[in-house]
């Protein structure tokens, strides 16, 4: 759907994103047109206002496009959870998709394809099990959401638009989400393991979900939940090891897990200390080839150093 050299019109919400920006710029120099769904007051002919919170969403500005990918949601990392928060996270993702989708199942000229975001949150803390998109959903706050999240596109689904519900690994990136904060302290030397170290980290670099991303738009034989991780999962205690080895520091200060759960509660266990072992099965069945699959080259390549 993106090659053949067809400039195609694409909707993005989340487009000021760590994800929705640089796909953005992706697409644009492709030769696509990249409409924004935003909630501030638009600065463009390009700008589509969107508020879940009242229901607002010009679904006119949405008739004839080419395709939606639905990522913005509220950050889920940046404070405690306290009941406000949960159900901010909450209704942020489902009350936006399904505004998104609602909207597009009324249009005349709809979108051939929705691509919406979700998470390996939908999976919960499974230890060991490895889980692919046939393993169903874990128990709790974050699978509950994602549950609820991803069924938010049912009038889309029903309307006949082929929908792709991307369950989001840990998006490595040098400006942003949980790499960005890391790095600072394993640069200081104050980097380590946390808790045990022995839960499982689904990672994915920017890079390759941007190209996950891609392959969703043009791909026909793609719909339903697809795993957007690397085909490596890795213990935490391999990630610092990884990290400390690429920034060419010690790792020598782990964070005791009952530290994280007194300082961040609930998002401390659920982020920091869960364990999921997610396996992209539905994109190496589709013959998709991760550009960074292995954990060193992706974090060399997002952090901009070459092997020493």
């Amino acid at each position: 759907m993106t090659g053949g050299g067809s400039r195609l019109s694409i909707a993005v919400s989340g487009a000021s994103g760590l994800v929705g920006r640089p796909l953005g710029e992706r697409l644009r120099r492709a030769g696509h047109r990249v409409l924004r769904l935003v909630r501030q007051e638009p600065a463009g002919p390009d700008d589509i206002r969107f508020e879940p919170e009242t229901g607002g969403l010009d679904a006119a500005r949405l008739e004839g496009l080419d395709a939606v990918i639905h990522l913005a949601g509220e950050n889920i990392a940046a404070g405690r959870w306290s009941a406000e928060r949960r159900r901010r996270i909450r209704e942020s993702r489902v009350r936006g998709t399904a505004l998104v989708a609602g909207a597009l199942a009324g249009l005349a000229r709809r979108p051939r394809v929705l691509v919406n975001a979700s998470a390996i949150g939908y999976y919960g803390d499974r230890g060991e099990e490895i889980l692919d998109e046939q393993s169903g959903p874990g128990a709790g706050f974050l699978p509950e959401t994602c549950v609820a999240w991803e069924e938010a596109t049912a009038a889309a689904e029903r309307a006949g638009l082929r929908v792709v519900k991307l369950r989001i690994g840990v998006v490595l990136a040098a400006e942003g989400g949980a790499l960005a904060r890391m790095v600072p302290l394993f640069r200081a030397g104050l980097g380590g393991a946390l808790g045990r170290g022995q839960q499982f980290m689904s990672w994915i670099s920017r890079e390759d979900l941007l190209r996950v991303i891609e392959r969703a738009l043009s791909d026909e034989g793609l719909s339903g939940p697809i795993n957007a991780v690397a085909p490596t999962p890795v213990r935490n205690v391999a990630f610092t090891r990884v990290l400390a080895r690429v920034l060419g520091r010690p790792a020598l200060f782990p964070a005791p897990a009952a530290a994280i759960r007194l300082l961040l509660g609930e998002m401390g266990q659920d982020l920091l200390l869960a364990s999921a072992r997610v396996v992209p099965r539905r994109l190496e069945q589709a013959g998709f080839r991760h550009q960074h699959p292995d954990l060193e080259s992706a974090l060399r390549s997002e952090l901009h150093l070459v092997s020493g």
